[in-house]
């Protein structure tokens, strides 16, 4: 049976023109790196130390970078001083919402293993 690519952690919520992202947020790991699933968030790890916004501004860019986003459609909505936060990914301007949106889901598939519960 093929994978449904259309699955994404049981936490997060996918609209028609977002995806809300629930993420459990490691600092000062050895490097950047989706970890799976964990409690229902995806788990990644990010070199930076979680001071002055550091971890914040890394894991923007980590998740725009590996998702093929621009930074300005990954955005912090809660958590900001956590490590269990919340992410809104949008899809870049001028791109078709729905196509755009299936294939970052396809990506968190991927990057998550297939969105296995640790």
């Amino acid at each position: 049976m093929a994978p449904d690519h259309k699955k994404i952690p049981p936490t997060s919520q996918k609209t028609p023109d977002k995806i809300s992202l629930k993420l459990r947020v490691q600092p000062k790991a050895s490097r950047n790196a989706f970890a799976g699933i964990h409690n229902g968030a995806v788990k990644i790890k990010i070199t930076a130390p979680p001071s002055d916004g550091a971890a914040n501004k890394m894991c923007v860019k980590f998740l725009a970078k590996s998702l093929r986003l621009p930074k300005s459609s990954v955005r912090i909505v809660s958590g900001a001083a956590s490590r269990n936060k919340t992410v809104l990914l949008t899809p870049g301007p001028g791109k078709d919402a729905k196509k755009e949106l299936d294939r970052v889901s396809r990506l968190l598939d991927v990057f998550t293993g297939g969105a296995k519960t640790r």
